[in-house]
């Protein structure tokens, strides 16, 4: 979570940069590309989910930004982003396409498409993947503040095509965020990346094969689950360049249980959205008041609809995991046995396979949100594969902060590999 801006905006939306990544990653396997037996193979797609005419498909565009380069550099600086390295004005759309949910079944989802003001024909492009979100109006392709969209400008005023996916049920797209469903995150980011090469083709560009993977907090696991998938050749048309995750929550196991013992800031918060979430895909537990102590059974699965603000839902609940869960249920999360343990290997082991690129990792030590031991975590089992890595501490910084210092790095790293 980005506690400065709770903080500082407990009347406006506000973005759980963070964590739980309980998203994504659900992913995962290890291996080069291969299957081992060690892990679950990696959902690069679900059954009857290969490409399709409808995959991708532009459903509408609409501009949400066009900004000159001195615009695009006050907003980073404002932003607390170096700007150095911007060059070029910006246009940014939001994008609503089709996609799958994790089921295989069709829908719809939104994006933010950032073009650089160029007159050059062929872009590289970039993914970028943003953090825990409760709020569907939180997103880049919506919230003209959105930390997301910043970042997205970034890229693209350093002549990237930046493909922004606020993932199923956030923005625009229906329903509830499927928060933790690998196959959703996978579909929805991969469509994203051939909605905004055919809205690129209609603006007169091309955009390279080669996709640079980046994303924070929640979004550094789902960072190693879309390279994953493009390595394994889920899009025809795309695959992958460099990996640089930021702050990710790479020991997901670890997380929760710290959250469970409330030494995680904000831990009733962060644990009950994991909790709802994937009681909705996983069936954690049969009635609320297994799970939660009164009165909250009675209104916690409803916080998390995607239409409440951070701020309310942390409001509207006790401040630890003590007070919020019932024992008997945290220590279930403790000690989770049965699927829950299988679902949390798999998040626990995003890294565990052998890139074909490179992968560069960003985290600070003075992160209190997201340890600095996840990212260990995750470069010791890439590692282990004798994968192409390199970890990077930013300093003695929080969360949010985080995030605002490595960006920078991951533009150069970027633009190295050109």
């Amino acid at each position: 979570m980005n506690v400065s801006r709770l903080r500082k905006r407990s009347t406006k939306p506000v973005a759980l940069a963070l964590v739980c990544a309980v998203t994504l990653l659900a992913a995962a396997g290890c291996g080069d590309g291969r299957q081992h037996s060690a892990a679950p193979a990696a959902p690069a797609a679900p059954a009857g989910s290969r490409p399709s005419a409808a995959r991708g498909a532009v459903v509408s565009a609409t501009p949400v930004a066009d900004l000159d380069a001195h615009e695009v550099v006050a907003r980073l600086t404002k932003a607390g982003i170096d700007p150095a390295r911007a060059r070029f004005g910006v246009r940014a759309h939001r994008i609503v396409y089709r996609t799958l949910d994790g089921t295989g079944k069709p829908t719809t989802a939104s994006e933010l498409v950032a073009l650089p003001k160029t007159d050059d024909r062929d872009l590289p492009v970039v993914s970028w993947l943003h953090g825990t979100e409760v709020y569907r109006g939180e997103v880049a392709s919506v919230h003209d503040a959105s930390p997301d969209r910043t970042t997205a400008l970034l890229f693209a005023s350093t002549g990237h095509a930046v493909s922004a996916p606020d993932y199923l049920g956030l923005g625009k797209g229906p329903g509830i965020h499927p928060y933790g469903d690998p196959e959703a995150t996978v579909n929805a980011a991969v469509d994203a990346l051939r909605a905004a090469r055919t809205f690129a083709q209609r603006d007169g560009h091309d955009l390279d094969e080669r996709v640079l993977v980046s994303g924070f907090s929640q979004g550094g696991p789902a960072t190693m689950l879309v390279g994953r998938a493009l390595q394994q050749g889920v899009e025809q048309h795309f695959r992958p360049a460099l990996l640089a995750p930021i702050a990710g929550p790479f020991d997901l196991s670890g997380f929760e249980a710290a959250a469970a013992a409330d030494k995680v800031a904000r831990s009733s918060l962060y644990l009950a959205y994991f909790v709802t979430a994937w009681n909705r895909m996983y069936g954690l537990y049969a009635t609320t008041n297994q799970a939660f102590r009164a009165p909250y059974d009675k209104t916690v699965e409803t916080l998390f609809d995607g239409d409440h603000q951070a701020s309310q839902i942390a409001a509207a609940l006790p401040p630890t995991s003590k007070r919020l869960f019932t024992e008997a249920f945290l220590n279930k999360v403790r000690n989770p046995t049965g699927t829950l343990q299988r679902k949390l290997r798999v998040m626990d082991n995003t890294c565990d396979w052998r890139p074909d690129v490179p992968v560069r990792l960003f985290h600070a030590k003075g992160d209190k949100d997201v340890a600095f031991a996840n990212s260990l975590h995750c470069q010791r089992q890439l590692t282990s594969h004798g994968a192409d890595q390199r970890l990077t501490d930013v300093g003695q910084l929080d969360h949010s902060t985080t995030v605002l210092k490595a960006l920078p790095q991951v533009v150069r790293a970027f633009d190295a590999t050109r």
